[in-house]
């Protein structure tokens, strides 16, 4: 892609970067590229542009332990549409540099950090000249992330939620208990540490039996990306540390003291959510004057990899907030 290999001058340094594929899975337009952040940290972007003149750009923002080949299928459905889209491996996870010594670990010492990816990010897209306007696609902790980034001022005109993580899901564990474990983690210097329950150093997707997972009811995606954790590990993450927790509760509730964004946006989320807290979702959708909340009967945390219907009522709801 021209953008890429030759970006403009005064990049951030763009460098190509692999962009896997399972066997047998259709043409994509999307490339990726590493950029160095402003901390030294390389970051991991993935660009998709449309066959003529995109119509905007869509800046996706993944949840935990994702990364851009997850979102490829979406990215290029977005770009068959006419938009441009901009994904990013988080740091500590895909292929951006991990934090830890392990690997495995899903970590982070401040939600705070993120929004220095959020930076990059819109340099990326500024210098690579993707058109106006811009729009937010955020999934689960990319929707945390996506709402600071929000009154932040990210320059964007619109934003779609797909379970947004505004609050934990940890019914059996209250919060007591939790808040009294990362403290303890803290004071005995293990906050790196992955934090019990949290799934250690395995895969979930690896090791959960479809039958009652909390992502997917449909076995098609369910195999997709089961098929994609097993085919490149390298990508794949483990639980969560004791810091990732502490500072995740921190910003959702910093988040949820805030009033919302003044822009029009989508908050969708699934009768059948598990992974984040949906009373955070409905509580946030309630006080967003602009905001459409899209309740989905049934549907579990992954709504774009959900059964068709649903992935189709989300997406085409999101589309349709894009296009005004």
């Amino acid at each position: 892609m021209d953008a890429v290999a030759r970006p403009a001058s005064g990049s951030q340094g763009f460098q190509p970067a692999p962009l896997n594929r399972l066997p047998g899975e259709p043409p994509s337009p999307g490339q990726a590229f590493f950029l160095q952040a402003e901390d030294g940290l390389r970051l991991r972007l993935g660009l998709w542009q449309p066959r003529d003149a995109a119509t905007g750009t869509v800046l996706l923002f993944p949840g935990r332990t994702e990364y851009l080949e997850k979102y490829d299928g979406i990215a290029t459905r977005l770009a068959a549409g006419g938009f441009a889209v901009l994904a990013i491996d988080w740091r500590g996870q895909g292929l951006s540099d991990r934090l830890l010594r392990d690997p495995r670990a899903g970590h982070i010492a401040d939600f705070a950090d993120y929004q220095n990816d959020v930076v990059e990010i819109v340099v990326a897209a500024d210098t690579l000249g993707l058109p106006r306007p811009w729009h937010l696609l955020a999934h689960s902790m990319g929707g945390c992330i996506g709402l600071a980034a929000l009154l932040n001022g990210l320059p964007v005109e619109t934003a779609a939620f797909s379970a947004p993580m505004w609050g934990l899901h940890h019914p059996r564990v209250p919060d007591a208990v939790i808040t009294g474990l990362t403290g303890i983690a803290r004071r005995l210097g293990r906050a790196e540490l992955t934090a019990i329950g949290t799934g250690s150093g395995g895969t979930y997707l690896l090791d959960a039996p479809f039958r009652g997972n909390a992502l997917t009811g449909d076995p098609v995606q369910w195999a997709r990306l089961v098929a994609q954790a097993g085919s490149w590990p390298e990508l794949t993450l483990g639980g969560a540390t004791y810091a990732w927790i502490a500072a995740a509760r921190a910003e959702c509730r910093r988040l949820g003291a805030l009033p919302s964004p003044d822009l029009p946006a989508l908050i969708a989320v699934g009768g059948a959510e598990a992974v984040v807290s949906a009373t955070a979702i409905h509580i946030r959708a309630a006080a967003w004057p602009q905001a459409q909340l899209l309740d989905l009967p049934g549907a579990r945390h992954e709504l774009m990899f959900e059964a068709a219907p649903v992935a189709e009522r989300f997406l085409s709801s999101a589309v349709a907030l894009f296009r005004g």
